[in-house]
């Protein structure tokens, strides 16, 4: 189950986070701001090598003792970080990798509505019940 989504801006500051359970909340964000380290190495291997420019998703950023952290970045350099519960063993890979489709598609939803200054933090119910609802079905 997905615990954790966040929304990092280009320049590494949060447009969104949102956590169940609540209390827990500091501690995701440490974990989220963590694992930008992690995203950025991963952003300039892929630079190097002759990957495809196209892949997105990032995958599994690192694991610990009670959750994986995956990763995923847009064409403008927008990372969607996704904290999952390590106790969820059938969550596969390309689950993941849907959920962060389905988390890129209700984001550019949000870009594309011309009341929303690029760079605020994502107040969008649209946007916000779609990641409820992908928090609650990975349950």
């Amino acid at each position: 189950m997905a615990v954790c989504v966040a929304v990092i801006a280009k320049e590494n500051y949060p447009l969104y986070i949102r956590s169940i359970p609540t209390e827990n909340q500091l501690k995701f964000h440490y974990t989220v701001h963590t694992s930008l380290d992690v995203v950025d190495e991963k952003i300039s291997a892929m630079g190097k090598a002759l990957v495809d420019q196209r892949e997105l998703y990032l995958g599994l950023l690192y694991p610990t003792e009670d959750y994986k952290v995956y990763g995923y970045v847009t064409n403008s350099k927008v990372k969607f970080v996704m904290v999952v519960d390590s106790s969820n063993t059938a969550l596969r890979d390309n689950e993941i990798r849907s959920m962060f489709r389905k988390l890129h598609n209700s984001y550019t939803d949000v870009m594309c509505n011309p009341f929303y200054n690029p760079g605020d933090p994502i107040q969008s119910r649209a946007f916000d019940n779609t990641v409820t609802s992908m928090m609650v079905a990975a349950c």
